[in-house]
């Protein structure tokens, strides 16, 4: 850990700097410690330094809480990176507003530079889901890092696809690292530490509260090359990530949706706008990979297969099945058998994730 990162989280901790003044007392003082033994005087010749501001610096004496916070970080197995570390993301750095300090947990590689974030609604339909493993499961397999916010739905769908092609997926979470959330994704966020990273620009104990996140999304596009947008509405706050992506010079990707459902309004929206309409995950691969001098490019783009030894009567059910969910008393008429039986087939087709139980008796193909 950087030895001077106490004066970067101290710089981080007070009210009225951001990462345009804290560039300005950089560029003044060189080194952060230097600015916590600068004058008032001294202090108040940056632009854009207030008389408050400079007397917090001038005073800090915040110090015992700090190191706490290291202390407690290194418990957790958190790494605390800064602008001057060389594992600081090189993506974020071109922003103008990058974070002063990022907590980490498990490892970022020089590879995560070629990465594309996949951002989508928290609650998604069957299309939805389907399209957004496949996609990066497809990404992940050609060797992209998948980037998304780890919420449920398509975010959560995005980072399982990326371990499931055994590739490489960074979670930005809205909160402190110390706390998962949502709290279902405890696996997934334990994978996810295990083969790639997750990362937050907010203190130890910060609660996920809803401000957070438009600062998280601007994380997400900024740590990537592009950003996929796979279903949102007029609302969603991956419009605000797709927003982020067009400030800070990224490509923003959306997958068309039924114009009837509202999940789509807001990709829909986006290619209206001039967003880059894509129906498959070859059209980025073959879009992207010549940016990053993928030894992929110019081959055929691997694609997911995922294969079921079933049984005669469980492929008589999965072949009724498709990613629109069906109620199990049509399931009965389909396949002609008794419900008792059905239902036992069923579980053994969930347990094996090739189908997937909805609310009310329901079953699609499974997103396993």
């Amino acid at each position: 850990m950087n030895e001077k990162i106490n004066y970067w989280l101290a710089l981080r901790g007070i009210k009225g700097i951001g990462s345009a003044i804290a560039k300005r007392l950089l560029q003044r003082f060189k080194k952060p410690e230097y600015i916590f033994s600068a004058s008032l005087k001294e202090l108040l010749e940056v632009k854009g330094i207030s008389s408050k501001t400079a007397e917090t610096i001038a005073g800090f004496s915040g110090w015992q809480g700090i190191e706490k916070e290291i202390i407690e970080a290194r418990k957790l197995g958190i790494s605390i990176l800064c602008w001057d570390d060389k594992g600081y993301p090189k993506n974020l750095l071109s922003l103008h507003d990058p974070p002063i300090v990022l907590h980490l947990l498990g490892e970022l590689k020089e590879s995560d530079n070629a990465a594309l974030a996949i951002v989508g609604s928290r609650n998604s339909s069957a299309y939805g889901l389907e399209i957004t493993k496949n996609f990066s499961y497809c990404l992940a397999q050609a060797g992209v890092t998948v980037i998304s916010g780890m919420a449920r739905g398509i975010d959560s769908v995005a980072h399982k696809g990326a371990l499931q092609a055994g590739g490489r997926t960074i979670a930005v979470t809205g909160c402190g690292l110390d706390i998962i959330y949502p709290p279902e994704n405890r696996q997934l966020f334990s994978e996810i530490k295990k083969h790639g990273a997750i990362l937050s620009e907010f203190p130890l104990g910060t609660a996920p509260e809803a401000g957070n996140f438009p600062r998280r999304n601007r994380l997400i596009s900024g740590l990537s090359m592009g950003v996929i947008v796979v279903e949102a509405s007029l609302k969603s706050g991956s419009l605000i990530t797709a927003k982020y992506a067009l400030e800070q010079g990224r490509e923003v990707y959306a997958i068309p949706g039924n114009i009837n459902s509202m999940k789509s309004r807001g990709t829909n929206s986006l290619i209206k706008e001039g967003a880059k309409l894509v129906e498959t995950p070859e059209e980025i691969l073959n879009d992207f990979l010549p940016q990053i001098d993928s030894p992929l490019y110019g081959q055929d783009i691997p694609r997911q297969e995922v294969k079921f030894s079933l049984n005669e009567r469980e492929q008589t059910i999965y072949s009724q099945l498709t990613l629109q969910p069906l109620h199990i008393d049509e399931l009965v008429k389909k396949c002609t058998m008794d419900v008792t039986d059905i239902s036992s087939h069923l579980l053994s087709l969930e347990l094996m994730g090739a189908v997937t139980q909805h609310p009310g008796k329901m079953f699609s193909r499974g997103l396993s």
